[in-house]
């Protein structure tokens, strides 16, 4: 390794050490339980020319691409020149790079001399701010209005402290003003931490030194994620993910096409389209090449054209531009080498097309706080699609997360945000794991652990368990889903917005569905009921019981070609039962003769 490539990579891990601890002083300070609990916040380092230069471990691929995406929308209505040190900015505009309403994006911008060069941003989920249900879940939302308060850049902060301004109108939109200011002022303060960090990295490369660094291992990045790409083969690739329904029409699906290009050789100029974040006022949104210096590697890009997608509707199955290019590039990147870094280097060899007025671009006033769904659909479509390009690496739809809010009926208020997670397809010569879900968008512990819960909120977490036989049935099997079930101490409200519990996962080459997964409602006498998947503020009693069950993922090859073992030891262990044996694997076992 020559000492420039040392160098660049001692530098690249110090900046995500950055990131990582902003993130952490994030999670510490902050005061709603979700980012307490989950170590739900996120951290990123960029350039004042809006390139994601390193993000935290923890931080998903679906906030680091908003807080790139966003970065150069903030500075066009706030210009470089008019900054100063100590200044902090915050948005939440879903068409201009942001996610949904209650997740903050804030920038604190870096000054090398007296211009800003740099940009640490932190985001997280803060608690509650206005809309449809109590933590921003709204899933029957029809427009953007009924998802909460809406925020265009705007200063959160100068070296005095914040905006009293600010601080007023978030306080006036939150039934929990005290908890969401409490997180506001944690993600300020791990900007804060952030841009201490790369100060000093600034100080002891040098200005020139620390930026020819960053360069060459972003340089390093696309080089190596170009090489990655030409192990798979040339060629077109379609695919089809279905929507469950929008919540609206309970019979409705609604459709994520894709189309893959791999291309080994493509024409001189393709794909110079921009960076992910710039114009995304344009027919097309495109993750291409930026204008930075690009080494000399294998001419090689993958093109990912959503073309074909369903239009938006005026529900809240729509995800804005920045969430649906993290999907892309994070399903594209589940094929490739995944020691690869995650930064601007990547995107440059993964060009993303989603069209405008799509389920996957959505404009104003169009919804996007359930991009979940849509997002995970263009996931499986990529997924399935590339799969059909590299069989070797295949792997059976799964079941995804279901999230879900809990919330009192009236003040004071107390929410518990959560997800529970389906089975993962199984893979070629895997077996799919048990309730994790393919996930990309939650913190690092994911969902809180039950004891923190229940002394936060006055409800009991009776029991949390697999489901046997929920796993597609298959030579390999597809992952178990899950059931939780809450008994709520108090009166309260649940909101869902859940999807894959009407249309199963297929199974792949021969295997069979996973089991359909949902949400319940059990009654005092012990009765249950099945709810929609998409439901709003549903009134649960004192001593009544929400269950929530994920849906498992879909199986690979015939079941009937699974190893007798390994059915015995599902068996064994609980993920299969001996009706299940029999029925989905044909297996027959005899009685111990009797002596």
């Amino acid at each position: 390794m020559s000492s420039d490539v040392l160098t660049a990579e001692v530098l690249r891990n110090a900046l995500v050490v950055a990131a990582e601890e902003a993130s952490i002083v994030v999670v510490r300070s902050a005061y709603s339980t979700f980012i307490v609990e989950g170590s739900d916040a996120s951290a990123a380092v960029l350039d004042a020319r809006g390139r994601l230069i390193a993000h935290s471990m923890a931080t998903t691929l679906m906030n680091s691409m908003a807080l790139k995406v966003a970065l150069p929308e903030l500075i066009r209505d706030v210009p470089l020149e008019t900054m100063r040190p100590g200044d902090v900015y915050v948005l939440n505009d879903a068409y201009r790079g942001g996610v949904h309403t209650n997740d903050l994006l804030v920038y604190r911008p870096v000054f090398v001399g007296d211009r800003p060069a740099y940009f640490a941003a932190t985001m997280i989920h803060v608690s509650d701010l206005g809309g449809l249900s109590a933590g921003g879940m709204a899933p029957l939302a029809t427009d953007i209005f009924l998802e909460g308060l809406q925020l265009p850049p705007v200063r959160l902060a100068t070296s005095g402290g914040l905006e009293p301004a600010v601080e007023a109108i978030l306080r006036a939109n939150s039934r929990t003003p005290d908890k969401v200011m409490g997180d506001v002022r944690a993600l300020v303060a791990g900007t804060a931490v952030a841009a201490a960090r790369v100060g000093a990295l600034v100080a002891e490369y040098g200005a020139e030194g620390l930026a020819a660094g960053i360069d060459d291992y972003l340089d390093y990045t696309e080089a190596r994620t170009r090489t990655a790409l030409a192990d798979l083969p040339e060629g077109r690739f379609e695919a089809s993910y279905p929507i469950d329904d929008d919540g609206i029409d309970h019979e409705k699906s609604h459709y994520i096409r894709v189309a893959i290009t791999l291309e080994h050789d493509p024409s001189e100029g393709a794909g110079q389209g921009g960076s992910a974040g710039v114009e995304p006022q344009s027919p097309e949104v495109i993750a291409g090449v930026p204008e930075t210096r690009v080494p000399r590697v294998p001419e090689v890009r993958v093109v990912v054209d959503f073309a074909g997608t369903g239009s938006q509707v005026p529900a809240a199955i729509n995800a804005s531009a920045s969430q649906s290019l993290a999907a892309a590039v994070f399903a594209v990147r589940c094929f490739l080498d995944p020691t690869i870094p995650m930064n601007d280097g990547c995107l440059r060899a993964i060009e993303v097309r989603l069209p405008e007025g799509s389920l996957l671009n959505a404009r104003s006033p169009y919804p996007c706080g359930g991009r979940y769904v849509p997002i995970y659909a263009a996931m499986e479509a990529i997924f399935q699609a590339l799969s059909d390009a590299v069989p070797e690496r295949a792997i059976a739809p799964s079941g995804i997360l279901q999230p879900f809010s809990i919330a009192a009926v009236r003040a004071p208020y107390w929410i518990h945000l959560s997800y529970d997670f389906g089975g993962v397809g199984a893979r070629q010569g895997l077996d799919g794991p048990d309730a994790t879900g393919v996930h990309f968008g939650i913190g690092r512990n994911s969902v809180p652990q039950a004891e923190p819960v229940e002394s936060r909120c006055p409800l009991v977490v009776e029991s949390i368990e697999t489901i046997p036989d929920s796993g597609g049935p298959g030579r390999h099997r597809g992952g178990l889903g899950s059931r939780t079930v809450y008994r709520f101490l108090a009166d309260c409200h649940v909101t869902t917005r859940g999807d894959r519990l009407r249309l199963a996962p297929p199974g792949r080459d021969g295997g069979l569905p996973g089991r359909l997964g949902g949400f319940f409602k059990r009654h005092l006498d012990g009765a249950v009921e099945r709810l929609a998947s998409k439901v709003n503020n549903v009134r649960f009693a004192a001593g009544e019981a929400f269950v929530v069950e994920t849906t498992g993922g879909g199986g690979m090859g015939s079941p009937y070609e699974r190893d007798h073992e390994a059915v015995l030891a599902d068996l064994a262990a609980g993920r299969v039962t001996e009706q299940g044996a029999q029925e989905d694997y044909g297996l027959t076992r005899h009685p111990d003769p009797v002596s």
